[in-house]
Protein backbone atom coordinates (compact mmCIF):
# COMPACT_ATOMS: atom_id res chain seq x y z
CA UNK A 1 0.00 0.00 0.00
CA UNK A 2 1.64 3.25 -1.01
CA UNK A 3 1.37 6.18 1.22
CA UNK A 4 -0.29 9.77 0.39
CA UNK A 5 2.57 12.23 -0.03
CA UNK A 6 3.11 14.39 2.78
CA UNK A 7 1.50 17.95 2.35
CA UNK A 8 3.15 20.50 3.05
CA UNK A 9 1.86 23.79 5.43
CA UNK A 10 0.63 26.71 2.92
CA UNK A 11 1.29 29.25 6.13
CA UNK A 12 5.34 28.08 6.52
CA UNK A 13 7.67 30.32 4.19
CA UNK A 14 11.06 29.95 5.44
CA UNK A 15 13.08 33.36 4.82
CA UNK A 16 16.71 33.95 4.04
CA UNK A 17 19.30 35.23 6.66
CA UNK A 18 20.28 38.73 6.02
CA UNK A 19 20.41 42.30 6.47
CA UNK A 20 18.42 44.67 4.71
CA UNK A 21 20.79 46.96 2.71
CA UNK A 22 19.89 49.99 3.71
CA UNK A 23 16.49 51.65 6.02
CA UNK A 24 15.48 52.67 2.42
CA UNK A 25 15.36 49.85 0.86
CA UNK A 26 12.31 47.56 0.49
CA UNK A 27 12.10 43.79 1.57
CA UNK A 28 11.41 42.25 -1.75
CA UNK A 29 13.17 38.85 -1.09
CA UNK A 30 11.10 36.86 1.55
CA UNK A 31 9.97 33.47 0.03
CA UNK A 32 13.88 31.87 -0.01
CA UNK A 33 13.34 27.83 0.17
CA UNK A 34 17.33 27.20 0.90
CA UNK A 35 19.74 28.44 4.07
CA UNK A 36 23.10 28.35 2.07
CA UNK A 37 26.54 29.87 4.00
CA UNK A 38 26.27 32.82 1.75
CA UNK A 39 22.58 33.88 2.93
CA UNK A 40 24.60 33.72 6.63
CA UNK A 41 27.59 35.77 5.53
CA UNK A 42 25.72 39.57 6.17
CA UNK A 43 24.85 37.71 9.67
CA UNK A 44 28.12 37.25 10.48
CA UNK A 45 29.54 40.57 9.61
CA UNK A 46 26.63 41.83 11.50
CA UNK A 47 27.29 39.98 14.64
CA UNK A 48 31.05 40.80 14.35
CA UNK A 49 30.22 44.73 14.21
CA UNK A 50 28.32 43.77 17.57
CA UNK A 51 31.44 42.21 19.01
CA UNK A 52 33.78 45.12 17.71
CA UNK A 53 31.05 47.73 19.73
CA UNK A 54 30.90 45.59 22.90
CA UNK A 55 34.62 45.03 22.74
CA UNK A 56 34.82 49.40 22.91
CA UNK A 57 33.62 48.81 26.49
CA UNK A 58 36.28 46.78 27.72
CA UNK A 59 38.67 49.18 26.16
CA UNK A 60 36.55 52.01 28.44
CA UNK A 61 37.17 50.42 31.48
CA UNK A 62 40.73 49.62 30.48
CA UNK A 63 41.13 53.29 29.74
CA UNK A 64 42.14 52.78 26.16
CA UNK A 65 39.99 55.09 25.15
CA UNK A 66 41.13 55.72 21.33
CA UNK A 67 40.72 52.14 20.73
CA UNK A 68 37.01 52.50 22.85
CA UNK A 69 36.17 54.75 19.86
CA UNK A 70 38.01 53.13 17.18
CA UNK A 71 36.51 50.05 18.33
CA UNK A 72 32.59 51.69 17.61
CA UNK A 73 33.80 52.99 14.55
CA UNK A 74 35.00 49.90 13.30
CA UNK A 75 31.67 48.33 13.77
CA UNK A 76 29.72 51.31 11.92
CA UNK A 77 32.01 50.67 8.83
CA UNK A 78 30.88 46.73 9.67
CA UNK A 79 27.40 47.98 9.93
CA UNK A 80 27.38 49.91 6.11
CA UNK A 81 28.62 46.85 4.41
CA UNK A 82 26.59 44.06 5.95
CA UNK A 83 23.85 45.30 4.57
CA UNK A 84 25.48 46.36 0.70
CA UNK A 85 26.59 42.63 1.21
CA UNK A 86 23.44 41.29 1.41
CA UNK A 87 22.11 42.85 -1.28
CA UNK A 88 24.93 41.81 -3.70
CA UNK A 89 24.03 38.34 -2.36
CA UNK A 90 20.06 38.48 -2.42
CA UNK A 91 19.84 37.78 1.22
CA UNK A 92 17.47 40.26 2.62
CA UNK A 93 15.12 39.17 4.86
CA UNK A 94 13.31 40.04 8.20
CA UNK A 95 14.99 37.75 10.36
CA UNK A 96 18.63 40.24 8.97
CA UNK A 97 16.79 43.35 9.66
CA UNK A 98 16.07 42.70 13.22
CA UNK A 99 19.17 41.35 14.28
CA UNK A 100 21.05 44.41 12.27
CA UNK A 101 18.67 46.89 14.72
CA UNK A 102 19.23 44.61 17.88
CA UNK A 103 22.98 45.21 17.15
CA UNK A 104 22.68 48.41 16.69
CA UNK A 105 20.92 49.45 19.74
CA UNK A 106 23.68 48.01 21.75
CA UNK A 107 26.79 48.73 19.10
CA UNK A 108 25.69 52.87 18.80
CA UNK A 109 22.91 53.46 22.00
CA UNK A 110 24.98 51.02 25.13
CA UNK A 111 28.36 51.29 24.25
CA UNK A 112 28.89 54.92 23.16
CA UNK A 113 26.66 55.74 26.59
CA UNK A 114 29.25 53.66 28.52
CA UNK A 115 32.24 54.48 26.97
CA UNK A 116 31.33 58.60 27.19
CA UNK A 117 30.08 58.02 30.66
CA UNK A 118 33.26 56.49 32.13
CA UNK A 119 35.39 59.01 29.81
CA UNK A 120 33.61 62.21 31.75
CA UNK A 121 29.83 61.56 32.30
CA UNK A 122 30.68 59.54 35.91
CA UNK A 123 31.87 63.37 37.32
CA UNK A 124 28.29 64.53 37.54
CA UNK A 125 26.98 61.08 38.80
CA UNK A 126 23.47 61.17 38.51
CA UNK A 127 23.24 63.83 35.73
CA UNK A 128 25.60 62.20 33.90
CA UNK A 129 24.42 58.77 34.14
CA UNK A 130 20.93 59.93 33.06
CA UNK A 131 22.50 61.70 30.16
CA UNK A 132 23.91 58.03 29.43
CA UNK A 133 20.56 56.90 29.50
CA UNK A 134 19.00 59.26 27.80
CA UNK A 135 21.25 58.39 24.76
CA UNK A 136 21.12 54.62 24.77
CA UNK A 137 17.65 54.87 25.23
CA UNK A 138 17.06 57.13 22.28
CA UNK A 139 18.95 55.19 20.37
CA UNK A 140 16.50 51.95 20.92
CA UNK A 141 13.60 53.85 20.24
CA UNK A 142 14.87 55.27 16.94
CA UNK A 143 15.56 51.71 15.73
CA UNK A 144 12.08 50.77 17.26
CA UNK A 145 10.39 53.14 14.76
CA UNK A 146 12.29 51.95 12.09
CA UNK A 147 11.21 48.34 13.09
CA UNK A 148 7.59 49.29 13.29
CA UNK A 149 8.01 51.22 9.68
CA UNK A 150 9.42 48.45 7.77
CA UNK A 151 5.66 47.05 6.62
CA UNK A 152 4.24 50.31 6.18
CA UNK A 153 3.52 51.34 2.69
CA UNK A 154 3.04 54.59 3.23
CA UNK A 155 6.28 56.77 3.83
CA UNK A 156 6.99 60.16 2.97
CA UNK A 157 10.43 60.57 4.02
CA UNK A 158 11.75 57.25 2.27
CA UNK A 159 9.99 57.32 -0.86
CA UNK A 160 11.69 60.49 -1.48
CA UNK A 161 15.13 59.21 -0.68
CA UNK A 162 15.49 60.48 3.08
CA UNK A 163 15.88 59.17 6.44
CA UNK A 164 13.69 59.72 9.35
CA UNK A 165 15.99 61.23 12.14
CA UNK A 166 20.02 60.39 12.38
CA UNK A 167 20.32 57.05 11.90
CA UNK A 168 22.14 55.36 14.83
CA UNK A 169 25.33 54.44 13.32
CA UNK A 170 25.90 58.48 12.53
CA UNK A 171 24.17 59.50 15.94
CA UNK A 172 27.51 57.08 17.89
CA UNK A 173 29.96 59.15 15.31
CA UNK A 174 28.52 62.78 16.27
CA UNK A 175 28.35 61.71 20.18
CA UNK A 176 32.29 60.95 19.99
CA UNK A 177 33.04 64.36 18.62
CA UNK A 178 34.23 65.98 22.05
CA UNK A 179 36.55 63.00 21.94
CA UNK A 180 38.06 63.06 18.44
CA UNK A 181 39.07 66.77 19.40
CA UNK A 182 40.47 65.80 22.87
CA UNK A 183 42.64 63.30 20.87
CA UNK A 184 44.43 65.53 18.91
CA UNK A 185 44.19 68.45 21.22
CA UNK A 186 44.05 67.63 24.73
CA UNK A 187 41.83 70.41 25.89
CA UNK A 188 39.96 70.03 28.94
CA UNK A 189 36.81 71.60 28.31
CA UNK A 190 36.45 69.10 25.79
CA UNK A 191 35.97 66.79 28.82
CA UNK A 192 33.89 69.10 30.38
CA UNK A 193 30.73 66.71 31.61
CA UNK A 194 28.28 69.43 31.51
CA UNK A 195 28.70 70.79 28.01
CA UNK A 196 29.47 66.75 26.93
CA UNK A 197 25.99 65.31 29.03
CA UNK A 198 24.00 68.48 26.91
CA UNK A 199 25.75 68.03 23.63
CA UNK A 200 24.77 63.84 24.03
CA UNK A 201 21.14 65.56 24.87
CA UNK A 202 21.30 66.97 21.43
CA UNK A 203 22.45 64.38 19.61
CA UNK A 204 19.75 61.92 21.30
CA UNK A 205 17.00 64.42 20.51
CA UNK A 206 18.33 64.41 16.48
CA UNK A 207 17.81 60.28 16.18
CA UNK A 208 14.56 60.46 17.21
CA UNK A 209 13.08 63.54 15.71
CA UNK A 210 10.73 63.53 13.12
CA UNK A 211 12.99 65.33 10.47
CA UNK A 212 13.87 64.10 7.19
CA UNK A 213 17.72 63.81 6.92
CA UNK A 214 19.63 62.62 3.96
CA UNK A 215 20.54 59.29 2.82
CA UNK A 216 22.86 57.91 -0.11
CA UNK A 217 19.75 57.67 -2.18
CA UNK A 218 18.95 61.46 -2.00
CA UNK A 219 22.61 62.62 -2.79
CA UNK A 220 22.55 62.50 -6.58
CA UNK A 221 25.84 64.73 -7.41
CA UNK A 222 25.46 66.51 -10.86
CA UNK A 223 27.44 64.50 -14.29
CA UNK A 224 29.73 67.99 -14.70
CA UNK A 225 31.53 67.37 -11.09
CA UNK A 226 31.26 63.40 -9.75
CA UNK A 227 34.98 63.57 -10.81
CA UNK A 228 35.48 65.72 -8.18
CA UNK A 229 33.33 64.12 -5.82
CA UNK A 230 35.47 60.75 -6.49
CA UNK A 231 38.57 62.86 -6.05
CA UNK A 232 37.45 64.12 -2.52
CA UNK A 233 36.29 60.55 -1.31
CA UNK A 234 39.57 59.39 -2.22
CA UNK A 235 41.45 62.78 -0.45
CA UNK A 236 38.97 61.73 2.78
CA UNK A 237 39.94 58.52 2.88
CA UNK A 238 43.52 59.04 2.74
CA UNK A 239 42.98 61.79 5.67
CA UNK A 240 41.25 59.15 7.40
CA UNK A 241 44.59 57.16 7.29
CA UNK A 242 46.98 60.03 8.13
CA UNK A 243 44.51 62.17 10.20
CA UNK A 244 41.56 60.20 11.63
CA UNK A 245 40.69 62.06 14.66
CA UNK A 246 40.95 65.28 12.70
CA UNK A 247 39.21 63.98 9.57
CA UNK A 248 36.18 62.14 11.81
CA UNK A 249 35.93 65.52 13.35
CA UNK A 250 35.48 67.31 10.17
CA UNK A 251 33.13 64.64 8.70
CA UNK A 252 30.85 65.09 11.53
CA UNK A 253 30.74 68.79 11.25
CA UNK A 254 29.75 68.40 7.76
CA UNK A 255 27.05 66.15 8.61
CA UNK A 256 25.54 68.47 11.00
CA UNK A 257 26.20 71.27 8.37
CA UNK A 258 24.05 69.20 5.50
CA UNK A 259 20.94 68.54 7.47
CA UNK A 260 19.54 72.29 6.84
CA UNK A 261 20.16 71.34 3.45
CA UNK A 262 18.43 68.32 3.66
CA UNK A 263 15.43 70.06 5.42
CA UNK A 264 15.05 72.77 2.47
CA UNK A 265 15.57 69.92 -0.16
CA UNK A 266 13.07 67.25 1.39
CA UNK A 267 10.73 70.88 1.53
CA UNK A 268 11.02 71.11 -1.92
CA UNK A 269 10.02 67.32 -2.97
CA UNK A 270 7.18 67.76 -0.56
CA UNK A 271 5.71 71.02 -1.95
CA UNK A 272 6.17 69.72 -5.41
CA UNK A 273 4.45 66.60 -5.05
CA UNK A 274 1.17 68.64 -2.78
CA UNK A 275 1.43 70.53 -6.03
CA UNK A 276 0.79 67.44 -8.30
CA UNK A 277 -2.15 65.59 -5.93
CA UNK A 278 -3.51 69.17 -6.40
CA UNK A 279 -3.69 69.36 -9.93
CA UNK A 280 -4.22 65.46 -10.59
CA UNK A 281 -7.16 66.17 -8.25
CA UNK A 282 -8.21 69.43 -9.92
CA UNK A 283 -8.19 67.33 -13.36
CA UNK A 284 -8.06 68.69 -16.56
CA UNK A 285 -9.43 71.86 -17.85
CA UNK A 286 -12.65 72.56 -19.28
CA UNK A 287 -12.61 73.22 -22.99
CA UNK A 288 -14.49 76.72 -23.61
CA UNK A 289 -16.77 76.33 -26.80
CA UNK A 290 -15.46 78.72 -30.05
Amino acid sequence: MSRMPRRRSPGFLPARLGPKAAEDEYDTNLGASRLTLRAMLPNAITAAALCAGLTGIRFAIEGDWKFAVLAVVLAGMLDGIDGRIARLLNAQSRFGAELDSLADSLSFGVAPALILYLWALKDLESFGWLAALAFAVCCALRLARFNARIDTDEQPHKSAGFLTGVPAPVGAGLAFTPCYLWFETGIEALREPVVLALWLGLIAVLMISNMATLSWGSLRPRRGIRLGVLAFAALAFAGLMLEPWWMLSAICVGYLALIPYGLVKYRRIRLRRLAERQSAAAGPAPVTPA
